[in-house]
């Protein structure tokens, strides 16, 4: 059941409504686990035993880890990790380990049959294990008690707007929200709905659009140098609108019952270095392996040497998280070393021309990036890159033509500008919401490309 699709609309507004005619907490929390394993079985209904069994080993952890003390305790969060840690393994990276593995196991063993997987991707499983050990890590670091009702713990795992692709939430800002009765709000409603038709302009009007030269300039060899460099500007977009759309629109459905998430992006190609960017794009992930990695690992704390280190090792992971494949290692490798080693420039206060100077060497750095993110092999990857700087020759052929281009440039600017200059979604006139979701409609309907594509994270 993908965001961009009527089976969701409908979907969403049943649940809100019937949410507002329960009269109880309780009551509204079996509403929205049931809906969210419906929402969940709506993509493989099989692997809701696999979240099932991990949201009943980290409920027990949790009282495990409370209850001991010193070894024991450690134990407990470590077996609770292991078997998170274990099934994100087994399901997305197993078959990654044997073909890095496959030329030394052919060489020792030429006639063995290497016992490859034939399995989907549990969806959202990187999400949701991220989540459910940043519950038992915090208990056992003693900032959360474990939680007793076992409906409300399978509620933080399974809540249905950020199931599969974020926020990676933690366990004090959700949980006690899903103690808390939330009365109808009129407020609450109209800015979560006004943020989810911007999550759904961004998704089906500008990332869907640009996907079209995207996939173009990915899929055509031998193009010019200015069509290769369209295609990677125009990922740059793709990859935000996508990514920031879905957020926009779980947030905004969360909103609308009274429920707040932690905001994911923050305009992130307005950032002045790479340093900036990771404070502004996936934030809820950045810090995650902030908390629960880098600073574990000693973060800056036991000099530069370890520092440039620890730095490599959580972009390194932080790659792998995204993908069993070389090119995001790469990709997260590429991040580290601008990190750690470009000097990271700062806003000028009153320097408009160099702050936006420091934007747009950043951005470029940033979507050079992005084409190890975006490519299937290392080797297309180097050639893509390699085109790119290659100004002579080659067919300047576009996935789109002139009016579409130009069509599609402007939409980066209104998007840019509306980010800029608009912080926030409450629209506190009723008759300005009303146009405000009469104009988006209007626009979602007549320039939106309307093929249900899936959502570029659900893939990690």
């Amino acid at each position: 059941m993908l965001f961009n699709s009527l089976q969701f609309l409908i979907f969403f507004m049943v649940v809100s409504l019937a949410y507002y005619r329960l009269p109880n907490q309780r009551s509204r929390v079996w509403l929205l686990l049931i809906a969210s394993c419906y929402f969940y079985m709506s993509f493989v209904p099989k692997y809701l035993l696999i979240l099932g069994g991990t949201i009943v080993i980290d409920y027990f952890a949790g009282f495990l880890i409370s209850n001991s003390k010193g070894s024991t305790r450690k134990a407990w969060l470590t077996m609770s990790i292991i078997a998170n840690v274990g099934v994100l393994v087994y399901f997305k990276y197993f078959n990654f380990l044997l073909d890095t593995l496959a030329p030394a196991i052919r060489s020792a063993f030429p006639h063995y049959d290497i016992p490859y997987l034939n399995i989907i991707l549990p969806i959202g499983l990187s999400f949701h294990t991220f989540q459910a050990m940043s519950y038992t890590i915090e208990v056992y670091r003693g900032n959360q008690p474990p939680e007793r009702n076992f409906v409300v713990y399978a509620l933080y795992v399974m809540f249905y707007p950020q199931l599969v692709a974020g926020p990676i939430e933690r366990p004090q800002n959700i949980l006690p929200q899903l103690h808390q009765y939330q009365p109808y709000n009129w407020g609450n409603v109209k800015e979560g709905l006004a943020r989810m038709l911007w999550g759904f302009f961004k998704k089906v009007v500008i990332a869907d659009r640009l996907a079209i030269e995207v996939n173009h300039a990915y899929a055509h060899t031998g193009l010019a140098s200015s069509a290769l460099w369209v295609g990677a500007i125009f990922y740059s977009f793709q990859i935000y609108c996508d990514f920031s759309g879905y957020s926009d629109i779980a947030l905004g459905s969360a909103k609308v019952m009274g429920i707040g998430l932690m905001e994911n992006f923050n305009q992130p190609y307005i950032s002045a270095s790479i340093t900036e960017f990771w404070s502004r794009w996936h934030i809820s992930l950045s810090s995650w392996f902030r908390d629960y990695l880098y600073i574990p690992l000693g973060g800056n704390r036991k000099g530069e040497a370890r520092r440039k280190l620890n730095v490599f090792a959580t972009f390194m992971l932080s790659g792998l998280w995204h993908g069993a494949n070389f090119t995001f290692i790469i990709w997260g490798l590429l991040h580290g070393l601008l990190v750690t080693f470009m000097p990271g420039g700062k806003r000028s206060g009153g320097n408009i021309v160099k702050t936006a100077l420091l934007a747009t060497f950043n951005f470029i750095l940033v979507t050079l990036c992005w084409v190890f993110f975006r490519s299937p092999h290392i080797h297309e990857a180097k050639r893509y890159i390699k085109g790119l700087f290659t100004f002579t020759g080659g067919n300047v052929s576009f996935g789109l033509n002139t009016n579409e281009l130009l069509f599609s440039a402007g939409l980066i600017a209104v998007l840019m500008i509306r980010e800029y200059k608009l912080k926030g979604h409450a629209i506190s006139s009723d008759s300005r919401f009303a146009w405000y979701c009469a104009i988006m409609v209007a626009v979602c309907y007549f320039f939106g490309v309307f093929e249900e594509n899936q959502f570029i994270y659900f893939q990690f």
